[in-house]
């Protein structure tokens, strides 16, 4: 994996975490004006996942890469994503979960946030970026109001 530097989060906290990942997965865009796209086609997608926090956990850990990798890369590495529970049974008129890439960094985000809210420290996802192709990303930013949910 060539290493890269992403869009920065402005934040307050101790400490920062970042955790790059590659995954192959397959998508379509179930609309008519999604062109090409509506087409089942392949990715292979590179996630970019920024987590921070003021305390450490009793490992010494903000938290475990590997917890992060087992959220999204033991999710979605191979998949079709469409038939993930996220995005799967998607009516033709729902587009806020067709798995877009925007849709997808979204869903990355929530379900790492999700798993962050049990920990004890109490770190926050702040970014998640995925790249689709060379030249394509979408950064997912949540809002102050999204952590209280």
């Amino acid at each position: 994996m060539i290493h890269q530097f992403y869009p920065q989060v402005p934040h307050e906290y101790r400490y920062e975490l970042n955790k790059d990942m590659q995954l192959a997965a397959a998508h379509f865009i179930p609309a008519p004006t999604a062109g090409k796209c509506a087409n089942v086609h392949g990715h292979t997608y590179v996630i970019n996942v920024t987590i921070a926090g003021d305390h450490l956990n009793e490992t010494g850990f903000l938290v475990d890469f590997k917890t992060i990798k087992n959220i999204v890369h033991d999710r979605f590495d191979h998949s079709l994503l469409n038939e993930d529970e996220a995005f799967g049974d998607t009516p033709q008129n729902d587009s806020d979960t067709f798995p877009t890439t925007e849709v997808v960094a979204r869903t990355i985000w929530q379900l790492i946030q999700r798993e962050l809210d049990e920990c004890v420290n109490k770190p926050r996802c702040l970014q998640v970026l995925v790249r689709e192709t060379p030249t394509s990303y979408v950064v997912y930013r949540a809002k102050e109001g999204d952590f209280d949910r």
